[in-house]
């Protein structure tokens, strides 16, 4: 399974399109992972699906993120403290933070990367 924040560099588009973000979550609900919707030399946006019981495996990121809970709910645990998330709540993680969502069942996030700012 792939994790946000790890994955090679998404091709760069120079023009408006829409993201389907529906598509991936669709792509990703069985097993789980990460999918890129978008990808610019600024920024990278992504649906991560996790699915009970495999473990968020996630490392800490070079790059500031958001993370936009789409369905479902979990706890997001960020440098020890616990943030509850439900659908339609979002919440920031700065770069280097070591973070996980932990007590999930079915949770799809979309994922906002601020790339290249250090």
């Amino acid at each position: 399974m792939s994790v946000p924040g790890q994955e090679g560099k998404g091709r760069s588009l120079t023009v408006a399109h829409a993201f389907d973000i529906a598509g991936a979550k669709a792509r990703l609900a069985d097993k789980g992972g990460y999918e890129i919707v978008h990808a610019s030399p600024g920024l990278e946006i992504g649906v991560y699906v996790l699915v009970a019981p495999e473990p968020d495996h996630q490392k800490p990121h070079a790059d500031d993120e958001v993370y936009v809970v789409l369905e479902g709910q979990g706890t997001l645990e960020v440098a020890g403290e616990r943030v509850d998330l439900r659908e339609g709540q979002a919440t920031f993680v700065p770069a280097g933070a070591v973070h996980q969502f932990v007590g999930y069942e079915q949770l799809s996030v979309l994922v906002i990367f601020e790339k290249g700012r250090r």
